[in-house]
């Protein structure tokens, strides 16, 4: 995206982290924002700010783990973290729900979307007893990459209707932009 802030990016007149702190607010008791750099650019949204525990930009499962740090240290009781992408303009505003109650009813650790045949693990359910910590799976457990660290859990996928727009259609170009604002004028997305 030219070196942009893509959660600055504006579709529709809105940018994408408007967009996703307006989808993911209502399904959850708390939001917070997982993010690395200047922090201040974020400030306007008033939500707890959390950067990534262990440094070097290491992907979303040090965002991952940095939140579950942060529930373990300011909220005990929360039983599960929620986690969103903000270039995602379209998930589902009942994902969480439909993802805890498959995790609760299935006993897993972790419960991803999916769709189109392919899942979304960013978009999850993540159980707050998952043992580790930030050091104890990214530094020494050496994972990186979300699919190796979930494939070592009980997990679920839960399956989002791709029809008329995949909920997970991501914007990773300008070309992307001008699809996603397509999809919204003729009423395709939910955006």
């Amino acid at each position: 995206m030219g070196g942009v802030d893509k959660a600055f990016i504006k579709v529709g007149g809105v940018s994408l982290i408007e967009r996703a702190i307006a989808r993911a607010r209502p399904q959850v008791g708390e939001l917070m924002i997982n993010a690395n750099g200047r922090l201040d650019r974020f400030d306007e949204f008033g939500l707890n700010l959390i950067e990534d525990r262990v440094q070097g930009f290491l992907g979303p499962l040090a965002g991952i783990f940095s939140a579950l740090d942060w529930l373990h240290a300011n909220r005990p009781q929360a039983k599960w973290l929620a986690s969103f992408a903000s270039d995602c303009p379209f998930f589902p505003l009942e994902m969480v729900e439909r993802l805890v109650t498959t995790a609760e009813s299935e006993n897993v650790s972790v419960a991803m979307a999916a769709s189109a045949g392919r899942h979304h693990p960013v978009f999850a359910v993540w159980s707050t007893a998952i043992k580790g910590t930030s050091e104890t799976v990214l530094n020494q457990g050496g994972f990186r990459k979300m699919d190796g660290f979930i494939a070592t859990l009980p997990y679920a996928r839960v399956e989002f209707a791709s029809e008329p727009v995949d909920p997970f259609f991501n914007i990773n170009t300008p070309d992307d932009v001008t699809t996603a604002e397509g999809l919204m004028v003729r009423g395709a997305a939910n955006g």
